[in-house]
């Protein structure tokens, strides 16, 4: 007597991706509730059992769902954002929009279009990392898939956390609330160790092992991280995770570009899985990571998209096909990665990466019944071929397409059907997201008009305003001003020496606030003529308001700061200045006290451009009129005590001074 099941799937080459890579030619699946009960050849699964439900599918391959081994679903609705850009670049366009616009609607959102279009090209599980991580499983338990999400955990705020003690409260509650979950396993998200503390890692491991859930982040991404790492923590990013207890915990560790064999073993030992994203690090241009090596050494090795806005889709088949081709060229070898391999890194390989190989990834009685069948009918996967018993994969891998997959069942539940999506409104995920991409632009452009507001968006900024009483005299020897500053007259209260690096970056924008961006770097030096500090500082400068007084100028103007914690071609890619120009001055400054009033002193000599003698510069900061007329009368002063003429005084800055003499440079024939 037959026994009864749900659905029976029958007539189709049936991929189990088991350890025995059983193929059925002509083979079926037998379904009862949300797993596989049977699998083998149509007719003794057609006797054996019998269907509520059958479905013929001559022609096509019954296969296991693939599995997205690390994305970013969300990021759907930021797809084409900034492309072509170096990574950190990149994000530093990225984290502005995502703080404006990222809200529990803004994710769920992104999810049902994610899930729409992964469902399509058959994937059933993947692994996600983003913000509001409970909005987005409420959406995707409510579609029907298969998940990992991780909850996102950073130093700095984010825009479902303030801090990250708040992030790890959030995490938890998340984890309490939807581990058990048929569909949704919770994990811990510690975006990467670069933007996290010693402290913020080491919480992050406890509260994995807590729960027994797994730890998702990013591992080794770039060859700046990598060399970042060892630069500051004189070790590798894999050793510096070990040394925080990330390594003892359900590691998936994404990208995994620039690692090395030590690394690899370390990663073995504590049985991590690896997401490999083959198209976001080409994109991205991060490098290739070196999974035929991993293979070899027996890692559990899944490929993943990435984030859609870093890729830019959610297409596995693609995916797959192009991790064997690179894999092969890395190598040069044209055997390594074979299609076999391929299919089964996107299965059962990616399952065993995000710590799911027990539950989906193959074709077996007793795992989930997480199915995509393929048409294969289709012109560009013709003829058949039968002499290799490999055949199959290489179709798979090689020639079909997402668009061929035309059933998708995860769980026992049919998600798509003769290529029609049940549990996702495909056409108004479509207009509500075209809907926000009209908002996104429209704060972009108006963002992009602006380098005062990029630089808000990028770090926040501090506004200063900035009154001063200058005059700048050019002279032929420092000795003058060592012998004035001995007199009785002044009070020299302290030194410094330093050499200044300034990198302007100017604008053609016509805002009078945004005259100029400088990028200044400050190399402190001692008595010896060692550097003890260097200093990175960003400055928006307007244009001064300018007034001459008799014998000195008083400048008027804006002055926004902010930290400069990235490189100067982080800042050049990003402001993407109309003009560039470069000022090196070597600086002694003496801070003064001439007749109760205190005054800067700068002897500067100018670098680049290379400019003959000195510049003696007497400065003073000053609030009112009245003040600024007195100083302005002392600073006549200092001048004769230097023996200066005042009909040689400077009225220009550095900046406009390098602009004449790199015009003058430029005029001056060959």
């Amino acid at each position: 007597m037959p026994e009864p099941v749900d659905i029976l799937l029958r007539g189709g080459t049936v991929v189990t991706m088991n350890e025995k890579y059983d193929v059925f030619e002509d083979g079926a699946v037998a379904i009862r509730g949300d797993s596989i009960i049977a699998v083998g050849p149509t007719d003794e699964i057609a006797a054996a059992y019998n269907a509520a439900e059958t479905v013929d599918c001559t022609d096509t391959v019954i296969m296991p769902g693939l599995v997205n081994a690390h994305t970013h679903i969300p990021m759907t609705l930021m797809r084409g954002l900034n492309d072509d850009l170096r990574l950190d670049v990149w994000l530093g366009y990225l984290m502005p929009v995502e703080r404006e616009f990222v809200t529990p609607e803004f994710v769920k959102l992104g999810a049902r279009v994610a899930c729409a279009e992964m469902i399509r090209s058959g994937v059933t599980s993947f692994a996600d990392m983003f913000y509001y991580e409970e909005a987005i499983a409420e959406q995707v338990a409510e579609i029907g898939m298969r998940a990992l999400l991780g909850q996102t955990i950073l130093v700095f705020p984010a825009p479902d956390a303030e801090t990250f003690e708040d992030a790890l409260l959030l995490c938890r509650r998340f984890i309490e609330h939807w581990n058990g979950h048929p569909l949704i396993q919770p994990a811990v998200a510690p975006h990467a160790w670069y933007t996290a503390t010693p402290e913020l890692l080491l919480a992050c491991a406890d509260l994995a092992r807590a729960f027994d859930v797994p730890l998702h982040t990013h591992v080794s991404e770039t060859k700046l991280e990598a060399d970042n790492s060892v630069n500051q923590n004189h070790m590798s990013v894999v050793t510096w995770l070990e040394q925080h207890g990330i390594l003892d915990t359900k590691l998936l560790a994404a990208h995994c570009v620039h690692i090395d064999e030590q690394d690899m073993f370390s990663l073995r030992r504590m049985g991590a899985g690896v997401a490999h994203c083959p198209s976001s690090n080409l994109k991205l241009a991060s490098g290739i990571a070196p999974i035929a090596q991993m293979l070899k050494l027996g890692l559990k090795v899944g490929v993943g998209t990435d984030g859609p806005a870093s890729n830019n889709d959610l297409d596995m088949v693609e995916e797959m096909r192009l991790a064997s081709f690179i894999a092969k060229v890395a190598t040069q070898n044209p055997t390594a990665l074979p299609a076999r391999q391929t299919l089964e890194i996107a299965t059962i390989g990616g399952a065993r990466a995000i710590h799911m190989g027990h539950l989906t990834g193959s074709l077996e009685p007793g795992k989930r019944a997480d199915i995509a069948v393929r048409d294969m009918t289709g012109i560009h996967n013709q003829p058949h071929f039968h002499n290799h018993p490999d055949a199959v994969y290489s179709r798979i891998v090689y020639s079909s397409k997402s668009s061929d997959v035309a059933h998708v069942l995860c769980n026992g539940q049919w998600l798509m059907r003769d290529r029609a999506l049940l549990t996702v409104d495909e056409a108004a995920a479509r207009d509500e997201a075209i809907a926000v991409a009209k908002k996104i632009d429209a704060f972009v452009i108006e963002r992009e008009a602006s380098p005062y507001n990029k630089l808000v968006l990028l770090s926040g900024v501090q506004r200063l305003e900035s009154f001063e009483v200058q005059v700048k005299a050019p002279i032929d020897d420092d000795a003058i001003v060592h012998e004035t500053l001995q007199k009785e007259a002044i009070q020299v209260m302290r030194v410094g020496h330093y050499r200044q690096y300034d990198h302007y970056f100017l604008f053609d924008s016509g805002d009078p606030d945004a005259a100029r961006l400088r990028y200044r770097e400050d190399e402190f030096i001692n008595d010896v003529g060692e550097v003890t500090q260097v200093r990175a500082r960003l400055t928006l400068i307007g244009e001064g308001e300018r007034e001459e007084f008799t014998n000195a100028v008083m400048l008027s103007r804006s002055r926004f700061l902010a930290a400069a914690d990235r490189s100067l071609r982080f800042y050049q890619e990003y402001f993407a200045p109309a003009r560039e120009l470069r000022v090196h001055k070597d600086r002694v400054r003496w801070h003064i006290l001439y007749k109760a009033t205190d005054f800067a002193i700068n002897l500067d000599r100018v670098l680049e451009p290379e400019l003959p003698g000195y510049f003696l510069e007497i400065k003073a900061r000053t609030w009112s009129r009245t003040d600024a007329e007195r100083k302005a009368g002392l600073i006549a002063e200092l001048l004769g005590q230097f023996g200066l003429d005042l009909n040689q005084a400077e009225r220009r800055e550095y900046a406009e001074i390098a602009l004449s003499a790199n015009a003058e440079k430029s005029a001056t024939p060959a």
